[in-house]
Order: C-alpha cells, then sequence, then structure tokens
C-alpha cells in the first residue's frame, strides 16, 4: 500500500507533502518518546506520534520512515514543517487518536 492510498482509506490530511505519497507502507508503529521511537521504528513505517517537532521529523528521516502521522489533532510546528519539506519526510494529520488509527491501519496492512 501507498502513502496515498492509506490517505484516501484513512482519510487523513497531507500537512507536507514531499512527493512521499507515492512510497509504500509496509507496517506502522505508534510512539511519542523519540529515544524510543529511534530504536524501533522499521523502515518505511507510518509513524503514529502527537509530536509535531523538528525532533520528530529528523527522527524519522534517520529511520527512513514512510511518514509521519500525528494524531488527535496534533499540530506541526512551523520549523517542523520547514525540516519535513528539506528532509523530504511526508506528514499526515488524522483527528483520531493513535489507537483506533493504528487498529485502522493495522487492519488494512493484513
Amino acid at each position: 500500500m501507498t502513502v496515498r492510498e492509506m490517505c484516501g482509506t484513512l482519510q487523513l490530511n497531507v500537512l507536507v507533502n514531499c512527493e512521499g505519497l507515492d512510497r509504500n507502507v509496509t507496517g506502522g508503529y505508534t510512539g511519542d518518546l523519540l529515544s524510543w521511537v529511534m530504536a524501533r521504528l522499521p523502515a518505511q513505517a507510518a509513524w503514529l506520534t502527537v509530536m509535531g517537532n523538528v525532533n520528530t521529523v529528523a527522527v524519522a528521516s534517520l529511520k527512513d520512515a514512510a511518514c509521519i502521522i500525528l494524531t488527535d489533532s496534533a499540530t506541526l510546528d512551523e520549523d517542523a514543517e520547514k525540516k519535513a519539506q528539506q528532509q523530504g519526510i511526508t506528514v499526515l494529520s488524522s483527528q483520531q487518536n493513535s489507537f483506533e488509527l493504528g487498529a485502522k491501519l493495522a487492519a488494512l496492512l493484513q
């Protein structure tokens, strides 16, 4: 499944599109503690978090995440948006919480 297909199915909003909508999503990961996520986030995973700052973008870039999904209507700060554009990280958002959205993503990827 591509990020674009996931967006359509899960009704996600695109906050930063760096031509990453055609990347494959092979899994998902939910977490907000950046050091924990940095040790565990698989490459090409959709990362569900409420952390919308530059450090989140750095971790996503380092781990080659397919995208970041900000849940619970969390916002992306201005510095993070610029960094995501520079790093080519697609950032999406959802009003759903991480549990609800993660369950739907898991079902989609099975």
